[in-house]
């Protein structure tokens, strides 16, 4: 079983693109966040590079690549944290608590960070598990308790 790395984990996200049903582990969600802040970044120095910065100070910067790309990983961004709540217990609609100000995103970082429930749970198997589809992660393996 090969072990899921930053490509694979960005190959499962997007495989999945609309899929709120299942668990995703850790090292998918972290992954896929990581690509998205490092093509984020990148776009907007496309559009700084491609626009130039805004002539009135105050003004935001140019944003076209940057919101496109937003708009393109939307629904994978909400897919892939779904299933991470799924894979720590918690229903998909607890990412609601993204409106709440500082204690909601507490709350749904601590359960990001969180290990995933061991064995099969009301979401799905476990992703970890030995026989699992979703590979194994680069991070050292540590026991769960």
């Amino acid at each position: 079983m090969a072990e899921m790395g930053f490509g694979e984990a960005i190959r499962q996200v997007f495989s999945k693109y609309a899929t709120f049903s299942g668990r995703a582990r850790r090292a998918e969600y972290w992954w896929f966040a990581l690509f998205s802040l490092l093509v984020s970044i990148g776009l907007q120095a496309l559009d700084i590079a491609l626009f130039g910065l805004p002539q009135n100070p105050g003004d935001p910067p140019p944003n076209l690549f940057g919101a496109l790309f937003s708009l393109a990983i939307l629904l994978p961004s909400l897919a892939v944290w779904v299933r991470r709540l799924h894979d720590v217990g918690r229903s998909g609609w607890w990412w609601l608590l993204v409106f709440v100000p500082v204690i909601g995103w507490i709350v749904l970082f601590y359960w990001s960070v969180r290990r995933g429930d061991a064995g099969p749970n009301a979401y799905g198997p476990d992703p970890i598990a030995e026989g699992g589809d979703y590979g194994r992660s680069n991070i050292p393996s540590v026991p769960r308790r």
